[in-house]
């Protein structure tokens, strides 16, 4: 069955990647799916240079590295152009070059006027990608699919929801329905122990939510002795043979929106299946 409901999807790549992107194929094989139009953002960080003083030879360095690390996105998104007319797919492309903050800023007004964003895992939590991913993801507005190195096609024939009851799981599940009306069998699983869920809606009631929008479901609960929830969420997920991860992302930190919680940022470092973050 085919995704209903997805128009617009932004992919946003980073050319210096040492493999292909995935988020490219996959978000090129979900638009065919979606018959949805495809933008593609190369985002190519400017480097700088921040001492007042440096010599002329160290500037025109900085500006050779910048115009080659340009020309690299440029090329990346023309490659990835040119795949999305191979498959029929409708698909607009651009590559961003500017200083970390305002490269953040420009991708994260784009992510606004989409349905989706796609991008990369990054497990690194202090790299400059997994900055542009969480600024996106937390200032976006949008739902953002985070899609781990090699895999490249679009399905969702087994999803697994991880759910806590929370405004942000609420979310997440909204967000997903196009994929979860798609798929074949929906896990709702939630994780007992890791907090406390007292005043949460439990996953039984969000159950008759989803089958009146013809989501085929069943409930799981499961306690986590060692307080491990990402853990747990991993393992259920390639006991379904899932396809797709449906969570919702949290952070700490009111002064620092980019302070990731725990279980969101225990996913983010290590899960093989693509993975979709509300928040």
């Amino acid at each position: 069955m085919g995704v209903q409901g997805i128009k617009s999807i932004l992919i946003g790549v980073s050319p210096e990647l040492e493999r292909p992107s995935a988020a490219a194929a996959y978000g090129l094989s979900l638009a065919r799916s979606a018959s949805a139009h495809a933008s593609i953002s190369a985002l190519s960080p400017e480097m700088t240079l921040t001492h007042a003083f440096v010599s002329s030879t160290a500037a025109g360095l900085v500006a050779a590295e910048n115009r080659r690390l340009l020309e690299q996105a440029r090329a990346a998104v023309e490659k990835i152009r040119q795949d999305a007319m191979a498959q029929g797919v409708s698909c607009s492309s651009e590559a961003i070059q500017k200083h970390y903050a305002l490269l953040a800023s420009s991708f994260t007004k784009r992510v606004r006027t989409h349905d989706l964003v796609i991008v990369d895992a990054e497990p690194d939590s202090l790299s400059l990608r997994r900055g542009l991913l969480e600024e996106a993801l937390f200032n976006g507005g949008r739902p953002m699919l985070v899609i781990p190195p090699n895999v490249e096609t679009f399905r969702v024939q087994n999803i697994l929801v991880a759910w806590d009851g929370s405004a942000k799981a609420t979310r997440a599940v909204n967000d997903a329905l196009p994929f979860l009306r798609a798929a074949d069998h929906v896990e709702v699983l939630s994780v007992i122990g890791e907090k406390d869920m007292s005043r949460s809606v439990p996953g039984a009631d969000l159950a008759p939510h989803l089958a009146r929008h013809g989501v085929n479901c069943t409930v799981k609960d499961l306690s986590t002795p060692n307080g491990d929830a990402a853990e747990i969420v991993r393992s259920q997920a390639a006991m379904n043979r899932a396809d797709l991860i449906v969570m919702g992302a949290y952070v700490h930190s009111r002064l620092r929106q980019l302070v990731l919680g725990g279980v969101t940022q225990a996913m983010l470092r290590d899960c093989s299946i693509p993975l979709m973050l509300s928040y």
